[in-house]
């Protein structure tokens, strides 16, 4: 059996690692931030822990036979449904596939932590962040073919035209929309926020300042990750 401030250990572990995962993903204003990750990996390091130590008054009962790896795989299976509900697809774009994969992560850290596998748990954490920062990063330096997506986020003033005129720009950089959403911000000032799917081998680089001449743009922001959500 555990002792109690060796659990208490894990579970302050748990909540500090899967935190640190939480908050990445709360600063690039994702759909699952530093609450559900915190608490997803506390969920499954409390459960890790009455997995090994829950049912430690049931052995020797030659009734009874225990199989501490049970819980661990009914974690495994039910954060998948958690993570499959962060997922929605639209025509042709899938969002929020690396979300749900980083809050299946968290639990899998909790559950680290949970059976005391301290190194394991920090290792993944560390995973986490090459990941997520890193390899796109390096990413920027391959080079880029037209199935390659690019998410280009404009702002805008409404009433002016600006959406044709963008869509006019994307398609003489030799990009074609596969995906286009619109968020009128607030009605006061008239401000819209037009998010696009492009695909294309033309140049973000080039891009990005022809959007940003035209009259009424107010920001022009670009990703090429693979999952924005």
């Amino acid at each position: 059996m555990g002792n109690d401030a060796e659990m208490l250990l894990r579970l302050g572990l748990a909540m500090v690692l899967c935190s640190c995962i939480g908050l990445e993903r709360e600063i690039r204003s994702k759909s699952a931030g530093l609450r559900t990750h915190a608490l997803v990996g506390l969920g499954a390091a409390v459960a890790m822990m009455v997995s090994k130590y829950g049912f430690g008054d049931l052995v020797g009962n030659p009734q009874t036979s225990l199989d501490p790896s049970r819980v661990a795989a009914q974690i495994v299976s039910g954060v998948g449904f958690l993570g499959a509900g962060l997922i929605f697809v639209r025509r042709d774009a899938v969002r929020g596939l690396t979300t749900a994969a980083v809050v299946w992560l968290s639990a899998m850290v909790g559950m680290a932590c949970g059976a005391g596998m301290y190194v394991l748990a920090a290792g993944a954490t560390v995973a986490h962040f090459v990941v997520v920062i890193v390899l796109p990063a390096l990413m920027r330096w391959v080079p880029g073919t037209k199935w390659n997506p690019t998410y280009v986020t404009v702002t805008y003033v409404d009433g002016r035209g600006v959406l044709r005129h963008a869509l006019s720009s994307l398609t003489g950089h030799g990009f074609t929309v596969s995906d286009l959403s619109v968020e009128r911000r607030s009605l006061s000032d008239g401000q819209v926020q037009v998010s696009l799917v492009v695909h294309g081998k033309g140049s973000v680089q080039e891009l990005v300042p022809n959007l940003s001449q035209i009259d009424g743009v107010l920001k022009v922001g670009t990703d090429r990750e693979a999952d924005p959500a």
